[in-house]
């Protein structure tokens, strides 16, 4: 029999599948480890979520079949520890596709008007000291901020004109510069530069560049691989060490910076979303670098709460791409200067 047009109901068709099912799932009625499995992370950093994007995800609604808070979180989770919109997933919390995908864009847009919350660099001087100690624990590399790298996170393409995102691999990619301590915790993440620049261009015009060049910071530098050119705020390595000392500074050098690669590693290998095992992300470039920065604050999140332990490599399908550098030395002076007196200072 023909069902009237009448009976459809505007508010399940935008909502979902009625007000019944919204409400079926409870955190409390399922363990942990189904949680982990299902949405990547446990009970209680679950209920953290809640009380802090609750507010922005409650917004006033007349509809009676609105998406709670803890459902639209969990659909949000569930894709980026997953990397794909499962319908299975959506039927375990009572929601459509349909719906699930604006889940994503309320919780991402929530999480990135928190990022400068919980991606920044310390302020106060026994922080900063802790951080330097903290890498200098590494490998007795002296004096470090942090360490800065780039790696690029594929998407689809914006548009057939559009080749600024086509990088060197011939993939359309976001290329993002990010900053993290000695535990992998992110201090800076640009995650909206176009993947056919290189990683020394993006660095030249991001403001992390501002941040230290027209800031303090004046006691201490980051850590970059040698596709950054010297500055007197960023050590990089000596291209072709001769002594025992430079040598020794750029062992110390390697083993410090490799913190930044397992960071990647391990934000690739909990966000599957951003790992290409699922294909790359099928949204607009300023929604897919959201999307990114979402994922680097749910990271820093995590450390918080002790989620800590460093991941297995990815086995994504983005690779990324070999940056085609020549390996010049700083025309700074300056810059040299303080690399040299580090040479002389600490590892000769």
């Amino acid at each position: 029999m023909a069902v009237p047009i009448a009976v459809l109901d505007c508010d399940l068709l935008l909502y979902g599948r009625g007000h019944r099912t919204l409400d079926r799932f409870k955190l409390e009625d399922v363990t942990d480890e189904y949680l982990v499995s299902m949405y990547g992370f446990p009970r209680q950093f679950i209920y953290y979520l809640v009380d802090l994007l609750g507010a922005s995800l409650s917004r006033p609604t007349q509809r009676s079949r609105a998406i709670s808070p803890e459902t639209q979180i969990l659909a949000a989770l569930g894709f980026y520890t997953s990397g794909s919109f499962q319908t299975r997933m959506g039927d375990a919390i009572g929601i459509s596709q349909a719906s699930m995908s604006r889940c994503v864009a309320n919780v991402t847009e929530a999480l990135v008007e928190r990022a400068s919350q919980f991606i920044h660099f310390p302020e106060d001087e026994a922080a900063v000291q802790n951080l330097k100690d903290d890498f200098y624990g590494l490998a007795g590399m002296p004096g470090v901020l942090g360490v800065v790298d780039c790696t690029h996170v594929a998407i689809k393409a914006p548009n057939a004109e559009d080749l600024s995102y086509v990088n060197r691999k011939g993939l359309h990619s976001l290329n993002c510069l990010m900053v993290c301590d000695a535990r992998g915790v992110l201090l800076s993440a640009e995650t909206h530069w176009p993947g056919s620049l290189a990683d020394c261009t993006v660095l030249q015009q991001a403001a992390l560049t501002s941040q230290f060049e027209t800031e303090l910071h004046k006691d201490g530098w980051l850590l970059g691989d040698s596709s950054f050119f010297l500055r007197t705020w960023l050590m990089t390595p000596l291209h072709i060490p001769e002594t025992p000392a430079e040598y020794r500074y750029n062992m110390a050098h390697s083993a410090t910076h490799n913190v930044i690669e397992r960071t990647f590693r391990t934000i690739r290998s909990r966000f599957r979303c951003l790992d290409g095992s699922k294909g790359t992300l099928q949204y607009s470039p300023e929604k897919s670098s959201h999307i990114i920065l979402a994922c680097c604050v749910l990271h820093n999140i995590s450390l918080e709460h002790g989620l800590d332990v460093w991941s297995s490599p990815a086995t994504g399908h983005m690779e990324q791409p070999e940056e085609e550098y020549e390996q010049m030395e700083s025309m700074d002076s300056e810059a040299c200067r303080i690399r040299q007196e580090l040479l002389l200072t600490h590892f000769s």
